[in-house]
């Protein structure tokens, strides 16, 4: 990870937060463990994986059903989030990731930013 080359320490902190996470009971509105308890930003911003810089526009799901951010898009028509919809995964990197982590882990499971991390580097 790059952000261990740049900044070991800060990546030591955020592997340390990952490591104490419960990710198996990790809740939608428990924090991620990217994210610095004192100042409430990403740690891992500059280096965020595809579903953080996808959060916010129209993404179509594998059901063919649009997700969207009702802060992002107050009052916009079906026209205009039709125009913003995004493919988060167009090289089917999720997959390469998720055969990477059940190599480290034993284990298949859909990837979430938290399990990401405790990927050993």
């Amino acid at each position: 990870m790059d952000l261990e080359k740049r900044e070991p320490a800060r990546a030591a902190r955020v592997r340390d937060r990952v490591r104490t996470a419960d990710l198996a009971d990790l809740q939608d509105d428990d924090p991620c463990p990217a994210l610095d308890p004192e100042s409430g930003l990403c740690d891992l911003y500059a280096a965020r994986p595809i579903t953080c810089r996808t959060f916010g526009p129209p993404v179509r799901c594998d059901s063919g059903v649009v997700g969207v951010c009702e802060l992002c898009f107050i009052g916009a028509s079906d026209d205009i989030i039709r125009d913003c919809i995004v493919d988060p995964d167009p090289d089917d990197l999720e997959s390469a990731l998720i055969e990477e982590l059940a190599q480290a882990t034993g284990a298949r499971e859909t990837t979430t930013v938290a399990r990401a991390l405790a990927v050993p580097a």
